[in-house]
């Protein structure tokens, strides 16, 4: 499938409109654009904008993904005019906005329940449900053999796209809804306009002629356990491996140090990564993948969010901003670490440490880098395998020059990474 050019070198940044700002508001969320934009970021995903559902409601406020109109816009957030200007602001900015999408489910008093109650899931009894069994008690399933609902869901989609102009979606559990949905849908998106479509889900076949994006579940979960000494480094060449053999060239794979769902359910992104929470982001940018930015990452966010209340990001100057400034940049002006398909495939490179240290090298005819990380609480003192590293470069941090001849050492503190661009 093709992928829009503006995708190349983009990373995306999730936007929690209840809690990014004092206000909460779609209107003070927009005057917080510039900032992202020199941050560098290129897709903003907002989270659901939709009215929410009453019954049933979890917490004062609700669940965003409790939808009670494909149609509306959140008074809590503002208004449809609203929610308009802060994707034309955007556009200005040289940025994209794509919309969290809930495809599979609704609340219990959306208004397709008294409209179209056939086009629901039923349990045994013949009553509403939710799926999964766990928790999902404020919403109940659609029903995509029902052909009807097809056609509405893709024609509400297309609207936010004509109307509002908007850029693409985030689609919520995309694995629960069928591929007979997605793929067609993908195509009347595209007649439009050229879109950008994020699955939250880790299966090949949504990149066949859906999706652009999936989410990299697997890569989470091994940086997650090495971080906590549960796995050694070797469980990302399971990772990668697997990648690069058995997904398409061109399907790109969203790593994330932290999002909604880790951080409201599971713990901040210090909890979940620990020492190793530089390391892990620095290889989000680094390897293959594009990477994701969480509201509040950048400054240095150590709290679980509330999901049902009002829960504002207390924002603070911190070194992350820094440090995601720099491998923004780095990204967007190295086209080796471009996204699939324009960026170049990782190539291990032998080390000393392999327990503990990834090492690896990405090159095409215009750049190439050299990536170290040591994943260990161990300072670590390494020599390279292979023909691969060696030559004249610079830090790509630092700037300076940097020479690695065959047989050097090179010195890493604990959890300390470095990378070297030519």
């Amino acid at each position: 499938m093709t992928h829009p050019e503006w995708a190349k070198t983009a990373t995306i940044y999730q936007l929690n409109t209840r809690q990014f700002t004092p206000a909460g508001t779609l209107r003070a969320a927009a005057e917080e654009l510039p900032r992202l934009q020199q941050l560098g970021v290129g897709i903003i995903w907002l989270m659901p904008v939709h009215p929410i559902g009453e019954l049933h409601r979890k917490g004062e406020l609700g669940s965003p993904y409790a939808i009670r109109d494909y149609y509306g816009v959140n008074p809590e957030f503002g208004t449809l005019e609203d929610l308009k200007d802060f994707v034309r602001r955007a556009h200005v900015l040289g940025l994209y906005v794509i919309l969290d999408w809930v495809a599979n489910h609704t609340a219990w008093d959306n208004v397709l329940v008294s409209a179209h109650p056939d086009w629901y899931a039923r349990d045994y009894k013949g009553d509403f449900r939710p799926t999964p069994w766990w928790d999902w008690t404020d919403i109940i399933d659609l029903d995509y053999r029902q052909p009807e609902l097809h056609t509405y869901m893709r024609d509400v989609m297309c609207w936010w796209v004509r109307e509002v102009d908007i850029d693409g979606y985030r689609c919520d559990v995309a694995g629960y809804v069928p591929l007979d949905f997605w793929e067609p849908t993908r195509q009347a998106l595209d007649a439009i306009k050229p879109v950008f479509l994020l699955a939250e889900w880790e299966a090949r076949d949504l990149h066949r002629s859906s999706f652009d994006a999936t989410y990299a579940w697997s890569w989470h979960e091994a940086v997650h356990r090495i971080c906590h000494g549960k796995a050694d480094v070797s469980s990302l060449y399971v990772y990668y491996s697997w990648n690069e053999r058995a997904w398409p060239t061109d399907a790109m794979r969203m790593t994330f140090t932290d999002n909604h769902d880790k951080n409201a359910w599971e713990g901040s992104m210090y909890e979940l990564l620990g020492d190793g929470l530089e390391a892990a982001i620095a290889l989000s940018f680094l390897g293959e993948g594009i990477p994701l930015i969480h509201n509040g990452q950048e400054a240095g966010l150590d709290q679980r969010l509330a999901f049902f209340e009002r829960d504002p990001i207390p924002w603070r100057d911190h070194p992350l901003n820094e440090l995601f400034q720099r491998l923004i940049a780095l990204k967007r002006a190295t086209s080796v670490l471009w996204n699939a398909p324009w960026g170049a495939t990782m190539i291990r490179v032998p080390n000393t440490k392999e327990s503990d240290v990834l090492s690896f090298v990405r090159q095409d005819g215009s750049s190439k880098i050299f990536a170290v990380l040591n994943f260990s609480a161990r300072p670590q003192v390494l020599r390279f395998g292979e023909r691969l590293y060696p030559g004249d470069y610079r830090d790509g941090m630092t700037q300076a020059a940097v020479t690695l001849r065959e047989g050097d050492e090179l010195t890493l503190e604990p959890w300390a990474w470095r990378v070297f661009l030519r």
